[in-house]
């Protein structure tokens, strides 16, 4: 007999859940987000047909293990699935939290007439005393920022006395512009000078000159600070920062400006004037070492910010928090296990520290994912603890939005406990990731490509981050094993060989947690390596469907498409039920059908 395995879930799951948590607090948010779910999904039912709530929207077909990649492509606009930003011809665009419900609801119901009453429900959400006025003010600043007219309509066209209508046509889509090699440099110097005067530039070629020197000698980088050509446009995407430095000659006195920007979220660091008198370059240097001074200290600073939180000692160097960030979101991470009462004494002490309760949150995550997978762990305590990680990082959302890595840390738990918080989590993780370009973001953002389905950026993301680790790292193992995940969820099998070619023992990792990665890699019809049998039938028939639980709950339910959490779930369920029989696979059933 044959367990199907198109799609499974944990009969057991669904018991602790109907159960629900034993805290008071946390059943009392169980139950608001259930009433909550249930009421949008009355609306979504018996609502007109065009503001039905599409729960699904973010699925799509998978083709060849591979689907296609992200971005809504409407004429000129490159539209984020989120609908965080758009881009066009290269400048990026960004949206409020109602202008981004609005648009969300107009690209989900493209060429179908959206009513007032509608719109408003789409906005509830961002605005409590939203009104019809409000709709039609949202329409107008959609409009604007999309380059769109209301005589002469490309995307939003008005039905007078009814409301309005999204009438752009949908092109093919295309890759998300988020892209790994973000962080290959650290700051573009971009000059600007009007181009017929020949004499001034030369001068400014070698102001710029002088301030990269003395930028790079008091960051102690070389490579990663370049100077661009004069007419050399935008910055390349590759650098976290870009410092553009206007020049006119006015006679007696060379007048300049220079802005640092956020390279990918193009917020403005610092603006300042520079007085450069004199037609000598040393009669300048005093005030392009003051300015290049300050240069320095701003990104400093702006580096240093964008790595605080999570514990981490603000007196460390710059280069090892940032190695430490990525670390601390590891999943293999046991020292969270390690600070379990250190962290409750801390949050008693300091109750509304969102730092601290997130840290909580990934002790609590690191119980979950480091249990031993042959004991398992009860599906109510699960869902109790999932319960408390879900409550507590949503309430810490509006305190940490200033902080790209408590952001990701929130982005993190939000995607591992699976409760419809998938657009929300990519909502902070990208906009963490624009803020700081830091390396701790990749394998996160790996992740959430994946659950989109969307491998070939997933598998780009990973193989950038093993490429940043320390070789034999326990960051290095992690973001490796979690590239050949995403391999065996697109079904890439001769990929998946070749990235698996590596030794899965490792004082990083506990030798069942080690067994189950050589158990998930080795193919349905391929013998398992006799130290892993071993250990399997070591674990007994109770031990299999444990361990099959635990790569459910920590691999695969995150995923989109039901065929690749089949192609995550098929080898352990061939593997387990060969040694141990069928039975080991019957606390599952298929989600689909229910």
């Amino acid at each position: 007999m044959t367990t199907s395995v198109a799609d499974w879930s944990v009969k057991t799951e669904r018991k602790g859940r109907r159960r629900g948590s034993r805290c008071p607090c946390i059943r009392a948010r169980q139950l608001y987000f259930s009433f909550q779910r249930q009421a949008w999904g009355i609306l979504g039912r018996h609502r007109d047909g065009c503001c039905r709530l599409d729960r699904q929207w973010g699925q799509v077909r998978m083709e060849r293990g591979m689907l296609e990649p992200d971005g809504l492509v409407f004429g000129d606009i490159v539209l984020d699935r989120t609908c965080l930003f758009a881009h066009r011809n290269g400048e990026q665009i960004w949206f409020t939290r109602s202008e981004r419900a609005l648009l969300l609801a107009f690209s989900r119901n493209p060429h179908r007439l959206m009513q007032r009453a509608q719109l408003l429900d789409a906005i509830a959400l961002t605005q409590t005393d939203a009104s019809d006025r409000n709709v039609d003010f949202l329409v107008n600043r959609l409009r604007t920022k999309l380059g769109d007219s209301a005589r002469a309509p490309k995307y939003i066209a008005t039905q007078y006395g009814e409301g309005y209508v999204w009438i752009a046509k949908k092109q093919p889509a295309i890759a998300r512009n988020l892209n790994p090699a973000l962080i290959s440099g650290l700051l573009a110097i971009a000059p600007v000078v009007q181009p017929q005067d020949g004499r001034l530039a030369k001068r400014v070629d070698a102001v710029t000159k002088k301030m990269r020197d003395m930028i790079v000698s008091r960051l102690g980088v070389d490579e990663s600070v370049i100077v661009l050509a004069r007419e050399g446009g935008s910055p390349p995407p590759g650098v976290r920062y870009d410092l553009k430095v206007s020049f006119r000659d006015n006679g007696d006195r060379l007048d300049c400006t220079a802005t640092l920007r956020e390279g990918p979220s193009r917020r403005i660091i610092r603006a300042f004037r520079l007085e450069l008198s004199g037609v000598t370059l040393a009669s300048m240097m005093p005030e392009v070492e003051r300015a290049s001074i300050g240069i320095a200290e701003a990104l400093q600073r702006n580096l240093a910010e964008a790595s605080e939180g999570l514990g981490m000692p603000v007196d460390q160097p710059l280069e090892i928090r940032l190695r430490k960030a990525s670390t601390l979101l590891s999943a293999s991470n046991p020292t969270w296990l390690e600070k379990g009462q250190e962290l409750r004494e801390a949050r008693a002490q300091n109750p509304t520290s969102a730092d601290l309760a997130l840290q909580w949150c990934l002790h609590l995550f690191a119980r979950l994912v480091l249990t031993n997978p042959f004991t398992g762990i009860d599906p109510g305590d699960r869902d109790e603890i999932e319960s408390e990680i879900e409550a507590t990082a949503l309430d810490c959302l509006p305190f940490i939005e200033t902080n790209p890595l408590l952001m990701l840390a929130a982005a993190k738990l939000l995607y591992f406990v699976d409760r419809g918080h998938l657009e929300l989590a990519e909502d902070l993780a990208d906009r963490a990731y624009t803020r700081a370009a830091d390396s701790a973001a990749l394998p996160l953002l790996g992740q959430l490509r994946q659950a989109r389905g969307d491998f070939a950026a997933a598998v780009a993301f990973f193989d950038r981050g093993i490429e940043l680790a320390a070789p034999d790292s326990e960051l290095h193992l992690y973001i490796r094993v979690l590239k050949c995940i995403a391999l065996l969820a697109a079904g890439d099998r001769k990929a998946l060989k070749a990235a698996a070619a590596f030794s899965y023992e490792s004082p990083h990792s506990p030798p069942d947690l080690s067994a189950m990665v050589a158990v998930l890699v080795t193919p349905p019809d391929q013998k398992l390596p006799q130290g892993i049998i071993d250990v399997l039938q070591a674990a007994g028939p109770e031990g299999a469907r444990n361990a099959i639980a635990y790569t459910y709950m920590t691999s695969a339910r995150h995923l989109t498409s039901p065929q690749a959490r089949s192609n995550i779930m098929e080898g352990i369920i061939a593997h387990l039920s060969g040694l141990h029989g069928t039975d080991v696979a019957k606390p599952f059933s298929r989600k689909g059908s229910d």
